[in-house]
């Protein structure tokens, strides 16, 4: 199809990281046209996809196409700690299909968004679009907008951008120690300097 000229770009939703590679590596063996995307989950309270998929994204010139950047609908400021679940929202029905999310490392995410909300004037869902906009290899958010009030919050997502000290607070407040291959580094300094993290611990 992209050789008939009817698909110009190809690209892939939810691949492991040696699936994709695998498929990079299949594609240059038979001089196929590569992928050049990946559709993903990533979000202030999802950031897995940084331990092997951003590294790969990096090395292969692979882009990331972030789907639910608010993270089941969970960074839209509408979870508060002590409160109930909204009646109206969608995680009444969806949360056991979404990314699991510990509650107290929601909370924390949404204190360190209330304070930049302070600081910016801009809303929690803003916020943590943008900071998506800005990792490496992001190249662009997939928003689900329930109506036309919402896509317009979203789309007010650009424009601006976070500062390094606020970025690096949100880095902190969503922070989780990696699983095995890749606590050591981020964790151990000589496993950090062989092979140095895309995205710094904090």
């Amino acid at each position: 199809l992209v050789r008939a000229g009817k698909v110009r770009y190809l690209g892939v939703s939810n691949f492991s990281g040696w699936q994709a590679m695998k498929s990079l590596a299949v594609a240059e063996r038979y001089g196929h046209p590569r992928y050049v995307a990946h559709q993903v989950y990533y979000s202030l309270i999802g950031r897995d996809y940084e331990w092997e998929l951003m590294p790969l994204g990096l090395d292969q010139g692979l882009g990331a196409l972030v789907w639910s950047p608010l993270g089941w609908g969970r960074l839209t400021g509408k979870i508060r700690r002590g409160q109930p679940l909204p009646a109206n929202s969608r995680l009444h029905s969806t949360a056991d299909y979404g990314p699991p999310v510990e509650d107290e490392h929601l909370y924390r995410v949404i204190d360190a968004l209330d304070e930049i909300a302070q600081e910016t004037g801009k809303s929690l869902p803003q916020i943590a679009i943008n900071w998506l906009l800005q990792r490496p290899t992001v190249s662009s958010v997939i928003i689900g907008a329930r109506d036309e009030k919402q896509l317009r919050q979203n789309l007010g997502a650009v424009g601006w951008t976070l500062t390094p000290d606020q970025q690096a607070r949100l880095d902190a407040a969503s922070e989780k120690t990696a699983p095995y291959p890749y606590f050591p580094y981020q964790r151990q300094e000589g496993f950090a300097l062989l092979n140095p993290p895309v995205v710094a611990a904090t």
